[in-house]
């Protein structure tokens, strides 16, 4: 070999360690809004159905139940979901239902029929933070929020429900968001792995803590897209003593969910 092929080859060699001996660079960390982007895209599922049981406790322990059935469908290429609720029983609730037309940039629409007065009502956005028949989530706390409606903060990452979660802070841009939600700020810890909310720490307007989100039992509903819905929802109010829980069961991944359940029509159908 000659000198100049064997100093390049030398040089090839020196340069070729060089590369092996320098670390990769990591990837960046995402974040905070994105994070919480990516958490809205993973809660959305094309179409689904469940049944849902809905237990309310009081401050003095005694608990009532509610049976529900949920149909949800995405449309506007998954810029809006269209959701409705159905309650079963007991006898004092049943036949009232719920419809959502959760946007993505623009207030929600919600009707509730009431079928002993045989009326729909529209709750318009201004009342997201009354509560969902009774219990202790909000209309607002079942949507999805407008992204751009809020400033986002990652506090920190630490463990919780067995998975390692990013702790993110999200406080309304302005006075009136605040004012429809109810809250001066939520923390969110949201899975890394699955970016789904695992606990939620909501302040009320004063900025004293109001109410503490649980979820659990998350399921991996629609594979190809990576779509997580958790089973178990349980929103404690820290300055009542009440707490309700949603458990989902029967949650089946339906794309081809009819139309005709998210319109008023078939809300008042008995």
């Amino acid at each position: 070999m000659s000198r100049p092929a064997l100093n390049t080859f030398i040089s090839s060699i020196t340069l070729g360690a060089l590369a092996l001996a320098v670390p990769p660079a990591q990837a960046a960390e995402p974040s905070a809004k994105d994070i919480m982007e990516k958490v809205t895209v993973t809660r959305k599922l094309d179409g689904s159905e469940a049944v849902v049981k809905m237990t309310v406790t009081d401050d003095k322990k005694q608990s009532r139940e509610r049976d529900i059935t949920m149909a949800t469908k995405l449309y506007d290429g998954g810029k809006t979901e269209k959701r409705i609720y159905r309650f079963l029983s007991p006898a004092d609730v049943q036949g009232t239902s719920v419809l959502v037309f959760d946007y993505e940039t623009k207030s929600d629409d919600v009707w509730i029929y009431l079928p002993a007065l045989r009326k729909t009502r529209r709750i318009v956005s201004s009342q997201k933070s009354q509560s969902f028949m009774g219990s202790e989530f909000s209309y607002g706390d079942l949507n999805i929020p407008a992204i751009d409606d809020f400033d986002y903060a990652m506090s920190k990452q630490e463990p919780f429900g067995g998975e390692t979660c990013y702790v993110i802070d999200v406080t309304p841009k302005s006075k009136d968001v605040a004012e429809s939600e109810g809250y001066s700020k939520k923390t969110y810890w949201v899975s890394k792995d699955k970016f789904t909310v695992m606990r939620g720490l909501f302040y009320d307007k004063d900025g004293k803590l109001l109410k503490e989100l649980v979820t659990g039992n998350i399921k991996l509903l629609d594979a190809k897209n990576k779509r997580y819905r958790p089973m178990h929802m349980e929103m404690i109010n820290k300055q009542n003593g009440r707490r309700s829980v949603f458990d989902s069961s029967k949650v089946t991944f339906a794309p081809s969910t009819k139309d005709e359940y998210f319109t008023t029509a078939y809300l008042e159908r008995s």
